[in-house]
């Protein structure tokens, strides 16, 4: 499993993934989840991928087109007129590599190589942009009733957003928020784990702004995780007691 989130902010964008695929007493195993191309003063486009790792790394390589010799390559989504187009190149990419591998695996294979991806970027000329995409290749996009997806492992960090998130809200607050939500969820769930990968995308840079591997000894995410624990502890015992009436 994995936890992976997008979110939209009036200064740009802030994206989060685990790296987890496997999860066991002996048996854990890291990936990166969180990939970005651009072009410098012209586009800057991230994709987060969820669901079978062969299927997810499957699409990443077509996406990159790694089967050309390096002089034939064209990254289709440094290509796109707008990230709507961008999306929809990686929508049919996506639902072509499930239909195939599963037609390859006949009724064995159903079900079993799904995934979902979260395409952020902005183009020149646009503006910041934020779709979920799902396996069946079509997608949504991000509004302002619903300013940031999650995919994944998404249940036990979603509360912690919908409280705390602001769209006009500074990135290191965003990413202080971010690293709650995963803190929350890591603790829920094994199959979510560190390392985690951590790409801002300011608005109208066209560059990446800031990125970062959150590892087990991240100092700041010790704190956070620290420091949220002891904060629900004392916004527990802060809240009025109960008391057993006396003519139950």
């Amino acid at each position: 499993m994995t936890y992976c989130v997008g979110m939209v902010l009036d200064k740009g964008l802030v994206l989060m993934s685990d790296t987890r695929t496997n999860s066991g007493v002996d048996n854990i195993s890291t990936f990166r989840k969180l990939f970005h191309w651009g072009v410098p003063g012209e586009r800057m486009i991230a994709v987060m991928t969820a669901g079978n790792l062969a299927t997810t790394q499957a699409v990443i390589s077509q996406l990159e087109e790694r089967t050309k010799a390096p002089e034939d390559r064209e990254n289709c989504i440094l290509q796109g007129a707008t990230m709507f187009q961008v999306a929809t190149q990686i929508g049919r990419i996506l639902r072509n590599t499930i239909e195939e591998v599963q037609r390859a695996n006949g009724d064995a294979g159903k079900g079993r190589f799904t995934a979902t991806m979260i395409v952020a970027g902005q183009i020149k000329g646009m503006q910041p942009r934020l779709f979920m995409i799902y396996p069946e290749g079509n997608f949504i996009e991000a509004s302002w009733d619903t300013p940031f997806f999650q995919i994944g492992e998404t249940k036990y960090g979603r509360p912690i957003l919908i409280r705390g998130y602001e769209r006009g809200m500074s990135f290191e607050d965003a990413v202080k928020l971010l690293m709650v939500s995963f803190d929350s969820t890591l603790k829920a769930n094994l199959s979510v784990g560190l390392p985690l990968d951590l790409l801002v995308l300011a608005k109208d840079t066209f560059a990446v702004t800031h990125a970062h591997r959150v590892t087990e000894d991240d100092p700041y995410f010790d704190t956070i995780s620290s420091g949220w624990g002891n904060a629900l502890r004392q916004a527990f015992h802060s809240l009025p007691p109960y008391h057993f009436s006396d003519d139950a």
